[in-house]
Order: structure tokens, then C-alpha cells, then sequence
């Protein structure tokens, strides 16, 4: 994305075509789509957002290629129910570690919208982030967004019809691949690669690689703005989590008006703003600013950027486009102000209960007992006199080894007087796996009341006495 913007200060740049020309809907009822032909640009926002974009697709794409213990190293094993991250196995058990994390990701969502707007949607967002990378293969092989207006515009030939089946192929091939990465993260990545070449894919997997890859090409390639617009449900509901004091892409109407180029010999009457139009044209959504903030801007301050380099080339102060308040801009405050006002009751509220809940995840995680275990009572033999005056109940253990290396567990029970294990009490568990174990229990026929009494059993690992677990059942006399 490096187009310069050189024809920026001319008072003829405003005629720069950014959309297909708008028609009329059927009967009037809507307005037709108009296809952005997004004007490339540089600065300080546009390297952050193409840092971020490489960021996110390093580790979208890489993860499933990283190795821990001999597999792979992020797995969410849909088959074998149970998710592999780095050194964790957890388990449909460990549900409580997903419910937390869902809660961490909606306060930071409305920590940071309070905060500064549409970080989210302008710099990080899946659709925000391909939209940018198929914009540039796009740019790449058509050109500019005047010779891909004007590719567009023109008749179909054998031209057209290359560059643009070029594109396709470019595109297609990224929305396979995204598809398959995707599909990675559920079924190991070694499998999926032997199925490649002889296209042996799982029903499942074909079904998700293009499922994912096909929406992935039509929203990052067709769809765009019309996503962030019509589909994205956060674009309807920001405005309740804003607020005069939330940092937003604002135009400073009182410094720009009225528009226009400032002519020679005349008397200063018109603002900063030279109505280039540059500010609509590097819009991926084809806002202008201008006109106040609006529910289609994402907040990726392209328009920033773009309007800085004009007010570079003109001579005037940086800024006209900026990120700001309502507050700020009504009241005249100076940087130090906002930063005052942003961090407001309201967003130390919302960062105080984050860190909670973040120091609460991660305290949750460092202590977690890679081990657990289910007691079910033999419910066909509610207890039996055996011989030697003894009350004999059976039970299943099931033992869970949440360890990537194999165990060997000692079980004991307690709750009544002279209760013991008849037979074999340690249980070998095999790394992540669950082994099933048959236990009968005596006691004494006087060591309890008829009916059902209290008992707990404790399982601990022979090689870490720290990794235990104490289990209620109900042990039952016969009446």
C-alpha cells in the first residue's frame, strides 16, 4: 500500500473516482451496492495496522506447526475431546477455564471501546485483517485504485480477463489455505498433511476447509464494508458503550470550515480543510469524516493518516483528522486533558474487574490439579453382608490423568471405622487418558447406621503427593 499521494492538495483530486457509480435500487426502496475502490496510503496507523495484521496471521497460520511432547502443540481434538495448549490438556470437565476466558474477552471488549472506539474492528478484527490482505494481492495485480476502476469500467478482453483470473487464483488459493489452517486446529495437522495429496479428507474436514475458505474469499473479496456495515452486529450496538470521553476518529469542524483551497490575494476566510477528498478515498468503507462519526466508520484512521500528509503539504498544523473526544473537541482540551478524561470511572471500573478476573484465570490455571476422578456407586447391589462380618459396597473409579506422562495412583477411603479396599488399591494411568477401576469396600457391620453414610475416597499420585483428589460417595448398610 505505498500510492503516493501526490495530487492530494489539487483542488481537482476531489474528482478521484473511490466507488463505482451509485444506481437507484428497484422501486426506489434501496440504493444498489457501490463497490470502494480503496486509495492506498502510508503513515503511522497503517504501519500499525499492517504490524497487527502480520501478527495475528504468524500465529493464526504458525500455531498449528509447533511441536510440545512429540504433537502438536496447539490441538483442540474434537475426536478425543480434549484440547492440547503448549503444556495444558484440558477436558469437557474444564469448561469453567473456557466460561472465564469468554468473560475476559467481553470486558476487554468494552474496556478498550470505552476507552478508544473501534480498536477491535480498525486493527485486529478477522474480517478488517483479510480485507487488507486481499486488497493488497489485489493491488498488486491490478494496479492503483484508478487503473482498477478503470480495469472494471472497461469491456471484457483476454487482458481483463487474465489479470482478473490471476486475482481469483491468488485469492482462492489464501482462502483454501486459511480454510485448511483453520481445520488444523481441530484434527492434527500430520493427518490432515497425508491427506493432501490423495484428497482423502475427512467428511468434516472437507466440509470446514470449504466452508471456511469460501466465505473467507467472499468476505474479504467481495463483501468488504458491506460486512462491517449490514452483518456485524457490533456496528448497531457500539453506541451504547461510548460516551463523550471514548477516544474516536473526529474531524475538527471549528479549525477545517469552510472548506476550500485558500486562493492567492484572497482574505483568510476558509479552514484548513482543502476538500481534496482524500479522507473518503482511503476509507475501506467509504465513510467521510466530515460529516461527524458514523456507525460504518471502524476507527482504522486511515483518514488520519491520509489527511496528515495533506496538511504536510499545504503548510498547515497535523491533526485536522485526528483521534479525540466530543468532550475534547467541544471544550478546546489539550492532550493531557483527554488522557485525564479517558481514564474516567468508568473505564478504571472496567479495567479494575478485568485485572480481577485476569489475576483469577491465571491464578486458576498455576494451581489446577492435572487430575480427576468420578465415583459412581454399584447401584444394582445397594450393599451385601459378606463373610467375616463384613458390609461390602462396589464401586467405579474413574481416574483421569490430565499429565502428558504416565501415573501410578494410590486410592484410599475414609468416613467409617475399620473401612478398607479389598484388593488391588493403585491405579496405573496411562498420559493423557482416563482408566476405568472396579473397587469393592468393606467395613465392619457395626461402623455405621442403615441406609446411606458419608464416605470419601482420595486418589494422590505416588510421584507427587501435591496431585490429589477427595471424592464424596455414600456407603449403604442393608436394613
Amino acid at each position: 500500500m505505498n500510492d503516493a499521494i501526490s495530487d492530494a492538495s489539487s483542488p481537482t483530486s476531489s474528482s478521484l473516482p473511490v466507488s463505482a457509480p451509485r444506481k437507484k435500487g428497484k422501486g426506489g426502496l434501496y440504493t444498489a451496492h457501490r463497490k470502494i475502490y480503496v486509495r492506498a496510503t502510508t503513515g503511522f496507523f497503517v504501519k500499525w495496522r499492517w504490524a497487527l495484521v502480520l501478527l495475528t496471521q504468524a500465529v493464526f497460520y504458525g500455531l498449528p506447526w509447533l511441536t510440545w511432547n512429540d504433537r502438536q502443540a496447539v490441538l483442540l481434538h474434537l475426536v478425543e475431546r480434549k484440547f492440547y495448549i503448549f503444556g495444558w490438556v484440558f477436558w469437557p470437565q474444564d469448561v469453567f477455564f473456557l466460561t472465564v476466558l469468554l468473560i475476559i474477552s467481553a470486558y476487554s471488549l468494552f474496556f478498550f471501546t470505552a476507552i478508544a472506539g473501534r480498536l477491535w474492528c480498525g486493527y485486529a478484527c478477522p474480517q478488517t485483517v483479510y480485507t487488507e490482505i486481499f486488497l493488497w494481492i489485489e493491488q498488486k495485480i491490478e494496479g492503483d485504485h484508478l487503473k482498477r476502476a478503470k480495469l472494471d469500467a472497461s469491456p471484457m478482453n483476454g487482458r481483463k480477463f487474465s489479470i482478473k483470473a490471476a486475482k481469483y487464483v491468488a485469492w482462492g488459493a489464501l482462502a483454501l489455505w486459511t480454510g485448511f489452517t483453520f481445520v488444523a486446529y481441530f484434527s492434527p495437522l500430520g493427518e490432515l498433511l497425508g491427506s493432501v495429496s490423495t484428497f482423502g479428507f475427512g467428511q468434516w474436514e472437507t466440509f470446514w476447509i470449504l466452508f471456511y475458505g469460501v466465505f473467507t474469499f467472499v468476505f474479504a473479496g467481495f463483501m468488504r464494508e458491506q460486512v462491517c456495515k449490514f452483518m456485524c452486529p457490533y456496528a448497531r450496538f457500539q453506541s451504547v458503550m461510548f460516551d463523550p470521553d471514548t477516544l474516536v476518529v473526529t474531524y475538527d469542524n471549528a479549525r477545517g470550515e469552510p472548506r476550500g483551497v485558500q486562493r492567492k490575494g484572497e482574505a483568510a476566510s476558509k479552514g484548513d480543510c482543502i476538500d481534496c477528498g482524500i479522507c473518503v478515498q482511503v476509507c475501506p468503507t467509504g465513510v467521510d469524516i466530515r460529516n461527524g462519526l458514523q456507525y460504518e466508520c471502524i476507527g482504522c484512521a486511515a483518514c488520519v493518516d491520509a489527511c496528515d500528509q495533506i496538511m504536510d503539504k499545504v503548510g498547515a498544523p497535523r491533526g485536522l483528522v485526528r483521534y479525540s473526544t466530543e468532550n475534547a473537541l467541544e471544550k478546546g482540551w489539550g492532550s493531557s486533558e483527554i488522557f485525564h478524561h479517558v481514564l474516567r470511572l468508568r473505564t478504571l471500573i472496567y479495567g479494575a474487574v478485568l485485572l480481577f478476573i485476569g489475576i483469577a484465570f491465571i491464578w486458576g490455571l498455576a494451581t489446577r490439579i492435572p487430575l480427576r476422578v468420578d465415583v459412581i456407586r454399584d447401584r444394582a447391589s445397594l450393599g451385601q453382608e459378606i463373610p467375616g462380618g463384613l458390609i461390602e459396597n462396589t464401586y467405579t473409579l474413574r481416574v483421569m490423568n490430565m499429565t502428558e506422562q504416565p501415573r501410578v495412583f494410590t486410592v484410599g477411603a475414609e468416613g467409617l471405622r475399620d473401612m478398607r479396599i479389598a484388593g488391588e488399591h493403585r491405579i496405573e494411568v496411562n498420559a493423557a487418558q482416563t482408566h476405568e477401576v472396579t473397587l469393592q469396600v468393606h467395613v465392619p457391620l457395626d461402623a455405621g447406621k442403615q441406609g446411606a453414610n458419608k464416605i470419601f475416597f482420595e486418589v494422590s499420585a505416588e510421584d507427587d503427593p501435591g496431585v490429589k483428589r477427595r471424592e464424596k460417595a455414600t456407603f449403604f448398610f442393608p436394613r
